[in-house]
Formats: C-alpha cells, structure tokens, sequence
C-alpha cells in the first residue's frame, strides 16, 4: 500500500500545473535543508561543499532502492570517503526510514523528505535516483533507476580528482 501510495504522490507531482525542474549537467543542484534521523538539520550546499556528492533519493517500501543502499554501502565502507553520500528517504516517517537505515547500518547521512519537497525541486520520476554533484555544487549526472555497484562506482569516479 505504502508504494502505491508513493507512487501515486510521484505522478500527481508530474501532473501538477508547476512542472518539475529539468536538472541538466552543467545546471547548479539546487539547495536544500532537511532533518536527519537524529533531529539535526543538514543543508546542501552548506554541509557538503568542497567534496563531491552522490544525493541518493530512496523508500524503504522500494526493493530496488533497498538492493541499490546496500550496494552503495559497500562501496562506501570500502573507499576512503573522497566523495560523500546522502540519502533523502523521500515520502514516508521518520520511523520508517530509521528501522531500515538500522538494518542495513547506513554510514552515510539519512535525511528525511517526507513531504516529498526536496524530490519535487529535483523533479524526482521515479526512485530510487541518484544525483552525482561536483565540488562546487554542480550537477554532473544522474542515475534512475536501480544502479549496480560498477555503473555507481563510474559515476562517482569521475567526479573525483
């Protein structure tokens, strides 16, 4: 039902009078602020600048959003952290996203969009989708859909110097 539900809310965003945005390469990503699991309030540009960042907008009620964590994470456990990872937990509680952040023991940040906001600037289509930003804030390429850990790996890479 949750999926349906997300689902749902994703194609009345595409149906809205206000159509989303069309991210390109090249186009500065645009800013955000949300909530972390623990309260605190991260911000793009602000907490991330001067690293690149892979933006991972996912659901718990989402397998291939789920498969795709677990592959990041992997990844992310075995680098040496040169580009950082933030996944927006789009359209579902706090609760939700915390019982499966847990599970899968997440290193990276969990933010919570659970009005949907942030996917909506982004002009999220479906999840999972991942957005590959550069140093200084702008958009490099994204991913929708459910990426192996190798097509992950070389978008990430060539972000990095």
């Amino acid at each position: 039902m949750r999926r349906l539900l997300l689902f749902a809310w994703l194609g009345l965003a595409a149906c809205s009078d206000e159509s989303p945005p069309r991210l390109k390469p090249g186009t500065a990503a645009p800013p955000f602020a949300a909530p972390m699991l623990d309260g605190r309030q991260r911000t793009f540009p602000g907490d991330f600048a001067g690293r690149p960042l892979a933006i991972v907008f996912w659901s718990a009620s989402c397998p291939p959003c789920v498969r795709e964590l677990q592959e990041i994470e992997r990844l992310y456990q075995r680098t040496a952290k040169p580009l950082q990872v933030v996944a927006i937990h789009v359209g579902q509680d706090k609760s939700t996203a915390a019982t499966l952040a847990s599970r899968l023991a997440l290193g990276f940040p969990v933010l919570l969009d659970e009005d949907g906001a942030i996917a909506r600037r982004y002009g999220l289509v479906g999840l999972p989708t991942t957005y590959f930003v550069d140093a200084v804030g702008t958009l490099r390429s994204k991913l929708v859909g459910e990426a192996d850990a190798a097509t992950f790996q070389s978008q990430a890479q060539d972000l990095l110097p």
